[in-house]
């Protein structure tokens, strides 16, 4: 399994080690650092320490033992340092040892580890006692790190490997149990929402599948639509006509493209009408391909009404992740179905409008539309 495969389907551990990595850069002054004290703010482990003069105890700052005084507080930049000064490490929160974040990361990841390493998917309670923890317990932690449940972590493992070994010329049946699906009816039920088409199709790189698509102009520039059977599949923005167009090939490199009939072209004055225009809702099909986890993050883009912005920490909150802000915003930048899936709307934290796959002009001027 490459690297660039496992970022594309999975990417779970990665995007889990890079958000519980990051650590606040607020906490320099003595003041900041006892406000997070009186928190008990997480984000504070392991960036400093505080030790108790009465008791000779050191702590993280997240630590759970009853609040000592103010003026008996000192504060330490390492372990090495507060033992240094005479303190021992405290017994309930064992600030020598590794984190409660560290723990749980390293729980989740020794589950995913256990999924793609095993010829069938795990069950819960498997995947639960290899991480050492309860089947409650690891359910919870392993959505609250990851956005998704293991069991959807599993699916969008093995459809990632029946994607590469269909790509890779391999038979389609030979391809399902390969990827660790007990029966092909099992994956053919779900095949047409994991790969966008029927698993043949995909293994001929889009033969078979027809695309309609036209390039027309509206207020932002060039503007491509396309469409299967399914829905529309593709909405770009651009300066260029040929660039759009030839964006849309390399996607369906075999894929039949074709001029849209009559109907498309009603379809495609609808979505011009939605970015002249924005309504609340888009009501056309959409043909959204991809993995559990940004189909989770493009559902909750479409819930934010027009002309309001959030953060990507306040998606990932909404769908129960709330430190996976980074991978939220990766999800974003990965839509190819522009206005219909609203990734405008969502900025930075500090309403910053940050990138667009379409340019930030775009971005801009979609919001201003909306708000009037």
């Amino acid at each position: 399994m490459t690297s660039s495969h496992n970022s594309r389907y999975g990417g779970i551990i990665s995007m889990i080690r890079m958000v519980t990595k990051h650590k606040s850069p607020v906490f320099q002054t003595d003041d900041a650092r006892w406000a997070a004290v009186v928190a008990r703010n997480a984000a504070a482990d392991g960036v400093f320490y505080y030790a108790v003069k009465t008791t000779r105890v050191y702590c993280r700052p997240s630590c759970a033992s009853r609040r000592a005084r103010r003026e008996n507080v000192f504060f330490y930049l390492s372990c090495n340092a507060a033992e240094h000064a005479g303190y021992r490490p405290c017994k309930r929160c064992r600030p020598d040892g590794p984190s409660i974040e560290d723990a749980r990361v390293a729980a989740v990841e020794k589950a995913c580890r256990l999924i793609e390493r095993a010829d069938t998917t795990p069950n819960l309670d498997r995947m639960a006692a290899a991480a050492g923890i309860s089947r409650f317990h690891f359910h919870r932690v392993f959505k609250q790190l990851t956005g998704v449940t293991p069991k959807a972590y599993a699916t969008a493992y093995r459809a990632g490997r029946v994607r590469a070994a269909l790509a890779g010329g391999v038979a389609v049946t030979e391809a399902i149990y390969r990827a660790g699906f007990n029966s092909n009816g099992r994956f053919y039920a779900n095949a047409s929402a994991m790969l966008g088409m029927t698993p043949t199709r995909f293994r001929a790189g889009g033969v078979g599948e027809r695309i309609r698509f036209g390039v027309g102009e509206c207020s932002l520039g060039s503007i491509l639509v396309a469409a299967t059977e399914r829905g529309i599949c593709a909405i770009s923005l651009g300066d260029d006509p040929d660039r759009l167009l030839r964006a849309l090939q390399d996607n369906f490199p075999h894929a039949e493209l074709v001029g849209g009939d009559a109907k498309f072209e009603r379809w495609m004055a609808q979505v011009i009408g939605f970015v002249e225009a924005p309504q609340p809702t888009f009501d056309l099909q959409l043909d959204v391909r991809g993995t559990a986890f940004q189909q989770r993050v493009w559902q909750a883009l479409c819930e934010i009404p027009p002309g309001s912005t959030v953060s990507y920490s306040d998606i990932a909150k909404r769908m129960g992740a709330p430190q996976a802000a980074r991978a939220v915003a990766r999800v974003c930048a990965s839509n190819v179905i522009a206005v219909a899936i609203p990734c405008h709307r969502v900025v930075r934290r500090d309403g910053g409008l940050s990138g667009y796959r379409w340019g930030v002009e775009r971005k801009q001027a979609l919001l201003a539309k909306e708000r009037k």
